[in-house]
């Protein structure tokens, strides 16, 4: 069974407006590294626009830096699955679905392949009910925002999930990735 991946940008106060980091050239290097493993994303609406087509422009234009090339470039080459009820289409290789999140992830989750990665707040709570996330890749930036949208909303979760630290990494930035699995 393939594993699925919830990878995040957020501040020190739980906040995971995109619009608000500069990532640096190694944080870039890291998630397009992460992406190495990966050969499907699974996005919601939102963060699929946030990212597209603004880095398919970048992979195509090569208009970025050389990190944020690299990144545009692994980043649009991987499959990609939008949840949406509202998008008439989407971009290359990617496949909207409209209904049953949960259990569409089971299903590609159950398919062989690399790893499976999330990038979306808004499905997080129901993915997390369903048990189908099996790791957090949350980039911690040191930034205190207070607005935007929180990581998870009070209630949204009916009982903990317990993690396992298993890997920290700190960058020149002030950043620092954590690593955990579910326990």
């Amino acid at each position: 069974m393939r594993t699925v991946t919830f990878g995040m940008n957020i501040s020190i106060d739980g906040y995971c407006d995109h619009t608000i980091f500069n990532p640096s050239e190694d944080l870039h290097d890291y998630f397009t590294a992460m992406m190495d493993d990966v050969d499907l994303l699974f996005f919601g609406r939102v963060m699929y626009q946030l990212m597209f087509p603004y880095w398919a422009d970048v992979a195509k234009n090569q208009s970025g830096t050389e990190d944020q090339n690299r990144f545009a470039q692994r980043l649009t080459s991987i499959d990609k699955v939008v949840v949406s009820r509202s998008l008439n289409s989407a971009g290359e290789n990617t496949r909207i679905v409209r209904e049953n999140p949960a259990e569409e992830l089971l299903k590609l989750k159950q398919q062989p392949g690399k790893k499976i990665l999330i990038d979306s707040v808004s499905l997080l709570p129901e993915l997390i009910a369903a048990g189908l996330i099996d790791e957090f890749r949350l980039v911690v930036h040191p930034v205190i925002v207070g607005r935007g949208r929180l990581l998870l909303n009070v209630g949204s979760l009916q009982e903990n999930l317990n993690l396992k630290l298993v890997d920290t990494q700190i960058f020149k930035s002030g950043c620092v990735a954590h690593h955990y699995l579910k326990q």
